[in-house]
């Protein structure tokens, strides 16, 4: 009988590795911080993911999780830092919703884009008014692209209670698309 032979545990050991996981997971991390963050934001939480990655290297445990969840943890960990600011960015959004000049439109996408931007600033509102354990998988989920048993590991928690979670946050904000209908 032969046996499989499980994949190489990669461990980050050495700087190829990072600079092997910095072009693996830079550029969804950027964007799904910068979603959360803004893009200035996103830019230093980028480095900083990857210097916390080498200073906290001796912790990663390659059978506990993988470099793509780790780095979102790491992530999150810091985006949890700017949460009051990542707050107050969405409430300014919906306050002002993407506003954009509409002058030279014509009627029908001026009224398209008026309606837009009302369903833009409830859901930024109904967004940060989410709990910031459900916004966090949610938005882990929507923009991270993490899966249920990733965001768990990331989080440090079962993923029954992700999948609670995100469905509490998907029905919070179903409610608020409803009112829009």
């Amino acid at each position: 009988m032969t046996r499989r032979r499980s994949p190489p545990v990669e461990r980050l050991d050495g700087p190829e590795v990072l600079a092997a996981w910095y072009d693996a997971h830079a550029r969804p991390l950027h964007h799904y911080l910068a979603r959360r963050a803004g893009t200035a934001v996103a830019d230093d939480l980028v480095a900083d993911v990857f210097l916390v990655a080498w200073e906290q290297r001796a912790g990663f445990d390659p059978t506990r999780a993988g470099p793509k969840a780790w780095l979102y943890g790491i992530a999150t960990n810091l985006l949890r830092r700017h949460h009051r600011s990542e707050e107050t960015r969405l409430r300014a959004w919906a306050r002002d919703g993407g506003r954009r000049s509409t002058q030279d439109e014509v009627d029908h996408r001026v009224a398209e884009s008026v309606d837009a931007d009302v369903r833009a600033r409830r859901m930024a509102e109904a967004i940060a008014g989410l709990r910031a354990e459900e916004r966090d998988v949610l938005l882990l989920v929507a923009w991270g692209e993490l899966t249920a048993a990733e965001i768990a590991e990331v989080l440090g928690i079962k993923e029954q209670t992700v999948r609670t979670r995100l469905h509490r946050a998907r029905t919070k904000l179903r409610t608020e698309e409803a009112r829009d209908a």
